[in-house]
């Protein structure tokens, strides 16, 4: 047992339900809840144990000197995200251009309570032709959830009540924001 699974399972306690379709090389991975900094590194135990590239973006800022390589290395993309561009067709040319790039991301936006997620995953998918996959932290019962990839209809309504229904009961590190 390497070192990741050994902290992860024996001394945090976690488990891991369901896994990612090897054959699927790209996609949206939408996490929730997210109410905590804790979630990145119950995501970087995940990509180790799982011996899969998740990827992230971040303001390109946060990828200059000395941090910028680091990011990099974690799976991080840099975007710039000044006013006036179309950063979901930004994020969409990033797909493009990778042979994988499986982008991870909170539809939720913010790490505190929200009754409303953010579109842009969701039209990042359209955009890029890509399935999007469901993540649990469930800090509940200590599970990663892993959901089987689905590809968005078109019918944002429609298929938000579906990904909202995978996430129904989860329980974030704080709970009061779930």
């Amino acid at each position: 047992m390497g070192v990741a699974k050994f902290l992860f399972y024996k001394i945090m306690g976690w488990k891991i339900k369901g896994n990612f379709d090897p054959a699927i090389k790209k996609s949206v991975i939408i996490v929730v809840p997210h109410t905590s900094w804790h979630d990145f590194y119950i995501g970087v135990f995940i990509r180790k144990i799982l011996k899969i590239n998740i990827n992230f973006i971040a303001k390109y800022e946060l990828f200059r000197w000395p941090f910028g390589a680091y990011f990099r290395w974690m799976g991080g993309v840099p975007l710039d995200r000044t006013p006036g561009q179309n950063k979901v067709e930004a994020i969409a040319n990033i797909f493009e251009e990778r042979d994988e790039f499986r982008l991870s991301l909170s539809p939720e936006g913010t790490r505190k309570k929200v009754t409303e997620w953010k579109t842009g995953y969701y039209y990042i998918a359209l955009a890029a032709k890509v399935p999007i996959i469901c993540v649990a932290f469930d800090y509940g019962t200590k599970a990663v959830i892993i959901d089987k990839a689905y590809y968005p209809t078109g019918d944002i309504e429609a298929d938000t009540k579906i990904f909202r229904s995978f996430f129904k009961g989860v329980v974030g590190k704080k709970k009061e924001f779930c």
